[in-house]
């Protein structure tokens, strides 16, 4: 048994090499490139999925999807936590705590610091993490903020950790915004 995913790498081997052997034995299979027919269509499969998931995205939430960093998959997974009831997030408190973006305090002794809420929505806060990441490598505001934040003394999961909860606000802004209601002119006689 592998210590981590609990599976037996000789199965996993043989399950591979049974595999293999299907592809070879099926009559589209290529052995200079060892592809198999099945992998094409899967592959055309999903790329079917995500062109339908990236449209639905993109009617439902077009400006998110103009946010640095936002894919379809993580305004997708956004839109999911929010669902058909955005008046239900009264807050961006509680839009990051539905995220589990909102800080936790954790005292030791002297050192008052914060840390991650471990609650929350997963796979909302992978999602957050990702948009996080993208940014952290080619966004010219949040290089400047993790610059800025390194000088102070931050290490750098405080430092995600604080812009996740600045992307969870962002998202906020994007979704649950109370819409002003339409004003119906009356005419009067």
């Amino acid at each position: 048994m592998h210590h981590r995913t609990g599976i037996n790498p000789a199965r996993r081997r043989l399950g591979h090499e049974v595999l293999l052997n299907i592809c070879r034995k099926s009559a589209l299979f290529s052995p200079w490139t060892a592809s198999c027919p099945f992998r094409a269509a899967l592959d055309a499969e999903v790329r079917g999925h995500d062109a339908s998931l990236g449209q639905l995205t993109q009617s439902l939430a077009p400006a998110l999807l103009q946010a640095h960093g936002m894919g379809t998959g993580t305004a997708a997974e956004m839109l999911i936590l929010v669902g058909d009831n955005p008046e239900r997030i009264h807050s961006e408190a509680a839009l990051a705590k539905l995220c589990g973006a909102c800080p936790a305090p954790a005292f030791s002794g002297k050192t008052t610091r914060h840390r991650l809420n471990r609650g929350g929505n997963r796979q909302a806060n992978a999602a957050l993490y990702r948009v996080v990441i993208v940014r952290m490598r080619a966004h010219q505001p949040t290089l400047d903020y993790v610059r800025r934040r390194t000088v102070e003394g931050k290490s750098k999961p405080e430092i995600i950790r604080c812009l996740k909860r600045y992307v969870a606000r962002e998202i906020f802004g994007y979704l649950c915004r109370p819409t002003p209601p339409l004003q119906v002119a009356i005419a009067t006689p």
